[in-house]
């Protein structure tokens, strides 16, 4: 079973992402900020296979967040999902090492397929 973590302030947005990623497959752990998202990385030594990360969040943004992922000796995948999908954030996001980037709102069907890709790429 892959475990995820999702990084999401929109209260809709986990509910989905959990409709769309099957449990007997998938643990989708979720925390609502960049600080929360800190602390269970830490309180679990970073030990997941994907991250989904919103980018405009309180407290620590998901570049801050990616930042973060990108630098530990075992890089966790992460897919950016966000409404800002300027060119500039885009491009942002791929230069501090996202591994891919969804404009929301998400299509089911490609969240799972770009999901069960980086995973398989990375097992």
């Amino acid at each position: 079973m892959s475990k995820i973590l999702l990084i999401e302030d929109d209260e809709i947005m986990p509910k989905i992402v959990a409709r769309i990623l099957p449990a007997t497959e998938y643990q989708l752990d979720h925390v609502s900020n960049g600080k929360e998202a800190l602390l269970k990385l830490e309180a679990t030594n970073f030990d997941y296979d994907l991250i989904i990360t919103d980018i405009m969040m309180p407290y620590a943004n998901g570049f801050e967040i990616l930042s973060k992922v990108k630098n530990q000796s075992r890089p966790i995948p992460v897919i950016i999902v966000s409404n800002a999908g300027n060119e500039d954030m885009i491009m942002e996001g791929f230069k501090l090492g996202a591994d891919d980037f969804l404009k929301k709102p998400i299509l089911p069907a490609e969240l799972l397929i770009r999901v069960k890709r980086l995973l398989m790429k990375n097992t």
